[in-house]
């Protein structure tokens, strides 16, 4: 089996899912960044998401139709849709957003994003590395930042409601930030269940 041609188109979706990420995180950085045109800037995250979506649609076609494949079929469903995920969350957190007409924005909302956006492009590498799975050097440092990321999220995520429920006296803004932190800490969350895929898939293939 192994002596047949695989199709390689796998990864080449698995890199333009990556970028697809990393373009709508930094988007979303943007509108914490420049909190005008929310609705529009909201928008071009949805259609990002929305080709992350026909990306992963195409995936799962290809599974279909494919007989061999480069890394374990079930590898490569459960890594598009995580990475999928992300992006669900990122347009979850950019609708947020718009939707509380959000004016003013926050340093914690600011260093989530930021932490996001790393995470995300971190993602990028290790997927673009898996074309050479039994070369998992390059693929093992992105792994290890993003495992590195999640944990700062997380801290920062705590830091944040902790402000906010010590300092912020509205509660209706309480529950407006709370929900957008929480979404942006689960994004990073779903970039390390990805980098928990691809070591499990470099220990497979090592």
């Amino acid at each position: 089996m192994r002596l047949l041609p695989h199709d390689q188109s796998f990864f080449s979706h698995f890199e333009a899912q990556g970028k697809k990420t990393v373009e709508g995180c930094k988007a979303f950085k943007q509108m914490i960044d420049d909190p005008t045109s929310l609705d529009g800037k909201a928008q071009r995250i949805k259609q990002i998401e929305h080709e992350c979506d026909e990306i992963t649609h195409a995936v799962v076609e290809a599974l279909h139709k494919t007989f061999i494949t480069p890394i374990d079929r079930n590898d490569i469903y459960r890594l598009i849709t995580k990475m999928d995920d992300i992006m669900d969350l990122v347009e979850a957190a950019a609708d947020r957003l718009a939707l509380y007409d959000m004016p003013k924005m926050t340093k914690e909302a600011a260093d989530l994003a930021a932490c996001l956006v790393e995470s995300a492009e971190h993602v990028l590498g290790a997927v673009s590395g898996i074309r050479s799975v039994n070369k998992p050097n390059g693929i093992l440092h992105h792994l290890v930042e993003i495992n590195r990321l999640e944990n700062a999220a997380d801290s920062m995520l705590r830091a944040a409601l902790a402000k906010l429920f010590r300092e912020e006296k509205d509660p209706i803004s309480v529950i407006k930030w709370k929900e957008i932190y929480e979404t942006l800490e689960a994004a990073t969350d779903r970039c390390e269940d990805v980098a928990n895929l691809l070591e499990n898939v470099v220990v497979k293939h090592g």
